[in-house]
């Protein structure tokens, strides 16, 4: 029960800074969403992308966990660490469908070079290339994360680890051509808000449609804040 405790609070402390960052970059997050507003960009043709919410269904259990990630953000890592195994085996044997909403709420973290938009972009390229590939090829870039503050992954490295992941090698100029890149911006403003919160952060979950909150529910223990839910 201790080491529990001590995941639970390290979790939390985690998680309180992480909300207060992604409210300061907030206004950013509006403004591009006022820009795609009228023009979202292609949406990913793909029979595992639900183009009108932006979800990435991994397997096809009734029951549903709805992820909002931005690749460059270390909470959504530790997230992974935490909970990655179990959501991965509760998709696998039918129990859920794992939805991935990859979104961009840390370019301004990538000295320009929009890291974040150019990773869930191409999240998103892998899904319409192969989609049996996109759950290796989220691990890889959790595994790969670069560190906030930095250029975060090329073009080319990004390709080279989705094609590691399984996609074909038609997957790297739909990357470097920024297909998505639009598309991920007007659905990162549809992230739902964490009850009690004032603005997105990540990441965020929904369990069969209810937001969860990251300071209340997330209490470091798999068995408790997702298979009890959805049992």
């Amino acid at each position: 029960m201790a080491a529990v405790a001590r995941k639970t609070n390290w979790f939390a402390v985690w998680v309180s800074i992480a909300v207060v960052v992604v409210l300061v970059a907030v206004g950013v997050v509006v403004w591009l969403g006022n820009v795609a507003a009228t023009s979202p960009g292609e949406p990913p043709k793909s029979a595992v992308v639900n183009a009108d919410t932006g979800a990435i269904a991994v397997g096809d259990g009734p029951k549903t966990v709805d992820t909002y990630i931005d690749f460059m953000c270390p909470i959504c890592n530790q997230f992974e660490q935490t909970y990655g195994e179990t959501l991965q085996q509760l998709s696998s044997d039918g129990t859920i469908t794992l939805n991935i909403h990859p979104i961009s709420i840390l370019d301004r973290q990538s000295q320009g070079t929009e890291y974040s938009t150019r990773s869930a972009n191409a999240a998103y390229c892998v899904a319409v290339d192969t989609p049996d590939a996109v759950l290796p090829f989220v691990q890889a870039l959790y595994a790969n994360q670069p560190q906030e503050g930095t250029a975060g992954l090329t073009d080319d490295q990004l390709a080279a680890f989705a094609e590691q992941a399984g996609a074909s090698g038609d997957v790297a100029s739909c990357i470097s051509d920024g297909t998505y890149q639009r598309y991920v911006t007007a659905k990162t403003r549809d992230t739902p808000v964490q009850p009690g919160q004032a603005g997105i952060a990540t990441p965020t979950i929904a369990i069969d449609g209810t937001v969860l909150s990251n300071q209340t529910d997330l209490t470091g223990d798999p068995q408790k804040d997702i298979v009890a839910r959805v049992q």
